[in-house]
């Protein structure tokens, strides 16, 4: 005879007065419990015998505990997300690039190296731009508006895997306005020629083991051919063709940028002069180190260009002139070019070309207003450029004759021709 199965109402009354019932059974050898909840005595009783009669039918089964769902992943600090992007993108950043990235890290770490990416508002990043503002030392506009550019490309990837719903450091209301930058240049003949004559003289005075830097040409190669600093930097005599007049602009941080430029005479009488005083051959750097490394941009700025602006100012007010607009660097000497050629009347598009522009609106808004010159201030460019002996109030663009160590360059181009 087969065992009558058992089971019992178990009640329990709280505090507040409410009864609690529970069934108490045994089901497949093992003792069962099954909470009812605040159910009445008729219901508990009724749901005691459904489950012992399934028990007798083998059809029961105790109810499966239910999992409990996962840990939800802790969302990272923005250092740590930074420091997961930074090592997906390191390899395909540009060394000067890396240094750059680093430095804007470095502030935006400062400020918001603690903080949950997802807890990251829109009023944390515009205090960040309060404070930034109001420090002793204050960032630009500019470099502040840089790190936030990259705090934007850095919590893209929040916003990609989900961890934060909006960028909070996108928008224009993120961003510090900036001020038109003042776009200098070379307005005169005068100023062209005070600047390569300075460099003249700092050439002549260069210690012995400083004479391999030819500033002049430098100089010279800036204004009256237009290359970026890094271009000039790699320039090798490959690139350059005497013989037919043309140098070519092979490493350029754009395709537009790889082009041909035109050797005009002064230009060309100076590579010339430099070329014979060289031995190295095709592959050699054009304004090679002493050792024959590949020169360096801050050494162009501030060795070679500010000691020379600086020389050319002094020239300049000796002369009766005003001194060189403040602020000339490199770039400066390249919008000169742009701005002579201009003013000689070459075509946009040949400006364009030789510049290494793509978009000819940039390039007439930027320039246009430089062709506003008289004619005798164009003719004195056009013997500047073209390798005449113009002087200005004493100042010689090139002053061949007035120093034997210049002499002796000259003869030795004549030579190489």
């Amino acid at each position: 005879m087969a065992r009558k199965i058992r089971g019992a109402i178990v009640e329990h009354t709280a505090k507040d007065g409410r009864v609690y019932r529970a069934l108490r059974f045994t089901a497949y050898g093992r003792r069962q419990f099954a909470s009812l909840g605040a159910v009445s005595r008729g219901d508990a009783e009724r749901e005691l015998r459904y489950v012992l009669t399934d028990i007798e039918r083998g059809t029961w089964r105790p109810p499966q505990e239910a999992n409990p769902p996962p840990e939800p992943e802790p969302v990272p600090t923005f250092h740590q997300f930074a420091e997961q992007w930074w090592l997906r993108n390191e390899r395909q950043l540009a060394p000067s690039t890396r240094v750059d990235y680093r430095w804007r890290l470095g502030h935006l770490l400062d400020a918001f190296a603690e903080h949950q990416v997802d807890r990251i508002t829109f009023d944390d990043v515009e205090q960040y731009i309060a404070k930034k503002l109001a420090e002793d030392e204050p960032l630009s506009p500019r470099s502040i508006n840089m790190t936030l550019t990259l705090m934007a490309a850095i919590l893209d990837g929040a916003v990609d895997r989900e961890l934060i719903a909006r960028n909070p450091a996108k928008g224009k209301s993120r961003r510090v306005r900036e001020r038109e930058p003042r776009r200098t240049y070379l307005e005169t003949a005068e100023q062209i020629a005070a600047l390569l004559a300075a460099a003249g003289d700092l050439d002549r005075a260069a210690r012995e083991d400083r004479r391999h830097v030819h500033r002049r040409a430098i100089l010279a190669t800036l204004i009256l051919a237009g290359l970026r600093i890094g271009e000039l930097c790699a320039l090798r005599w490959r690139d350059v063709d005497l013989a037919n007049g043309w140098l070519t602009v092979g490493e350029s941080k754009t395709d537009a940028g790889r082009r041909r430029v035109k050797l005009r005479g002064a230009l060309r009488d100076e590579l010339v002069s430099v070329r014979a005083g060289q031995k190295g051959g095709p592959e050699a750097f054009v304004f090679a180190t002493r050792t024959g490394a590949k020169p360096s941009r801050e050494n162009v700025r501030n060795r070679v260009l500010a000691a020379a602006v600086k020389g050319a100012s002094e020239r300049l007010v000796e002369a009766g002139y005003g001194p060189l607009p403040d602020h000339i660097t490199p770039h400066s000497l390249r919008r000169t070019f742009a701005s002579v050629l201009y003013a000689l009347g070459e075509d946009p598009g040949v400006v364009m070309d030789e510049m290494g522009h793509t978009d000819p609106a940039l390039a007439l808004r930027v320039y246009r207003q430089t062709m506003r010159r008289g004619d005798e201030e164009k003719a004195r460019l056009r013997a500047l450029v073209e390798g005449g002996e113009v002087a200005f109030g004493g100042i010689r663009a090139l002053e061949a004759s007035e120093s034997a160590v210049e002499q002796e360059a000259g003869e030795r181009a004549e030579t190489a021709r």
